[in-house]
């Protein structure tokens, strides 16, 4: 496959595995610590107006998705890459850390969380898959990714 095609590819699947994993930690945050009561999760309004009402605990599972998807979909994008792997990791890591910063502005949290999150969630994890891509059996390293 042509190298190019191969490195876009990188990117579209690790955009995509890494929604899907985040969406479907999401989704099942609520059944394995369920929302405090009377707080709304199915809205982002009510969301909003029911944070206050949230615990730490209730804040582990978005973190993890958070963690979690960008962490899988650098992964792919790192092993997909035909070249460039800690590169191709580390992009799919800023693009979700945009989202997260997005999401730190459209949805106000807890001062803890929004830098644990931002710090812990997105780079860190995009560089441990960067890490981990390099490795794959086969793949030269390049002086560009020695960094």
């Amino acid at each position: 496959m042509n190298a190019i095609l191969r490195n876009i590819l990188a990117v579209v699947v690790g955009v995509v595995l890494g929604s899907i994993v985040n969406m479907a930690i999401i989704m099942v945050s609520g059944s394995i610590i369920p929302p405090p009561a009377g707080a709304n999760t199915t809205t982002m309004e009510g969301l909003k107006a029911s944070m206050h009402l949230f615990e730490p605990k209730h804040f582990l599972m978005p973190f993890l998705a958070h963690a979690m998807g960008t962490f899988i979909g650098a992964l792919a994008a790192g092993f997909i890459a035909q070249s460039h792997k800690m590169k191709f990791s580390l992009a799919i890591a800023v693009l979700f850390l945009v989202g997260g910063i997005i999401n730190v502005l459209l949805l106000p949290s807890p001062l803890w969380f929004t830098v644990l999150d931002l710090a812990g969630a997105y780079l860190p994890m995009g560089y441990v898959a960067g890490v981990l891509a390099k490795r794959q059996r086969g793949t030269p390293p390049t002086s560009l990714e020695s960094a």
